[in-house]
This record gives structure tokens, C-alpha cells and sequence, in this order.
């Protein structure tokens, strides 16, 4: 079994069900098992700013399936779920991110792994703090990450104290 870590993300219509729906979408795949759902955060946009706050939150996993084959069930989940690729970084109903796959890094046109923007992004490594703080990239585990980013940067990712009995 492969152990992957994934993100999610929304930031369209109502975030909570698009998030619990592609939660349920991803454990009702026999191929894989969902170990662990990080808490859900709130976020103000990175990259393309002028757009809604989004809901992001992280999920443990294993699967069977190779790193291509999860690639297209991911973006066949967006596509159940409405996801349309118009703007970089823009509004989405989800997103779907393999983050880690194992210990494999793999760099081509269709994938990036582990994630290339990890790193950056206190959205992605809040969440990952929730379900394992010694992952690393490149020698540094994500809680070096964390706290090498801005205070600013940090206090922009706020844990969502809305609906969350959903998601336990």
C-alpha cells in the first residue's frame, strides 16, 4: 500500500458540502483508505487574491493505486463536483492536490511530487502539521517550513469553527 498525504481546497458555493463530498467520494474508492482528516482551516486566496476565502484541509491516506492512477481519480472527483480550471489559482468548487506520495519525487508535464509549492503555502502546512509534523522535503520537516514563514503569513490560516461534526 502507498501512503499519500492530500489537500483540498474550496472556496465556491457552499465549501463545507464541497469538501464533505469529495471526503466521501475519496473513502468510497475501494482502493484507497482514508487514515486521518486533518481540521478544516479558513484561508484568504494565494496567488490570484480577488476571490473568496477558501476552506482547506489535508487527508492521510493509502492506496493501491499508483501515483498517475490517484492523479486522474482526483480529477475525476473535481470534475464530479463541478470544478472548472479557468483562472490560475482561481475560484474552485474543489481542489485536489497529491501533496506526498511515499518517498518518491517525481517531476514531469502531468505531476509534481511532493507538491512544489508546499512549502510556501501555510494553507497546506497547517493542515499537514494536523496528521504528521515529522514529513519532510528536502531534508526539513514541514513544521521548519511553518516556522519559517511570516507571522502574516501564518495568521491568514484561521481553523474554521463552523460546521465541523461533518467531517469527525
Amino acid at each position: 500500500m502507498n501512503k499519500v498525504y492530500l489537500g483540498l481546497g474550496t472556496n465556491m458555493g457552499d465549501r463545507l458540502n464541497y469538501l464533505d463530498s469529495a471526503c466521501e467520494l475519496i473513502q468510497n474508492n475501494s482502493k484507497i483508505k482514508v487514515l486521518k482528516k486533518s481540521k478544516i482551516y479558513e484561508t484568504k486566496a494565494w496567488g490570484y487574491t480577488d476571490q473568496a476565502d477558501f476552506l482547506n484541509m489535508c487527508l492521510e491516506i493509502e492506496t493501491s493505486l499508483n501515483e498517475y492512477d490517484l492523479l486522474e481519480f482526483c480529477h475525476e472527483v473535481e470534475q464530479k463536483l463541478n470544478r472548472e480550471r479557468i483562472i490560475r489559482w482561481g475560484p474552485r468548487t474543489i481542489d485536489i492536490d497529491i501533496l506526498f506520495f511515499n518517498d518518491i519525487i517525481l517531476k514531469d508535464e502531468n505531476l509534481y511530487i511532493p507538491h512544489p509549492r508546499i512549502s510556501e503555502r501555510a494553507f497546506v502546512l497547517i493542515p499537514l502539521m494536523d496528521l504528521n509534523k515529522k514529513l519532510k522535503i528536502k531534508n526539513k520537516t514541514i513544521e521548519e517550513y511553518l516556522n519559517s514563514l511570516t507571522c502574516e503569513e501564518r495568521e491568514q490560516v484561521k481553523e474554521y469553527v463552523g460546521d465541523e461534526e461533518k467531517f469527525v
